[in-house]
C-alpha cells in the first residue's frame, strides 16, 4: 500500500473542506447534535446536515466562499 498517496488525498480533501479550523468546527457541529435532545434518527440527520457544508453554518444573508480550484493528481 502507499500510505503517502493515502495520507495526501487526506489532506487534500481536508484542504478542499476548509482546513483544521473548518474540521473543528464541524466536528463541534457534530458534537452538538450528537448531545441534543431528540431521537437517534434526528441525532442522525442534524449531524449528516451538519457535515453537508463546510466549517460553521453561514449566518443567512453571508457571501458563500468561491469554489477552490482542483489540483490533479500527481503521479
Amino acid at each position: 500500500m502507499k500510505f503517502n498517496r493515502i495520507a495526501e488525498k487526506a489532506k487534500q480533501a481536508l484542504d478542499r473542506r476548509g482546513g483544521m479550523d473548518a474540521l473543528k468546527e464541524d466536528l463541534q457541529e457534530v458534537k452538538e447534535a450528537a448531545t441534543g435532545r431528540g431521537s437517534f434518527r434526528d441525532k442522525a440527520r442534524a449531524a449528516a446536515e451538519a457535515i453537508k457544508t463546510p466549517g460553521k453554518n453561514p449566518e443567512p444573508g453571508a457571501p458563500a466562499d468561491p469554489p477552490q480550484p482542483r489540483t490533479p493528481p500527481t503521479a
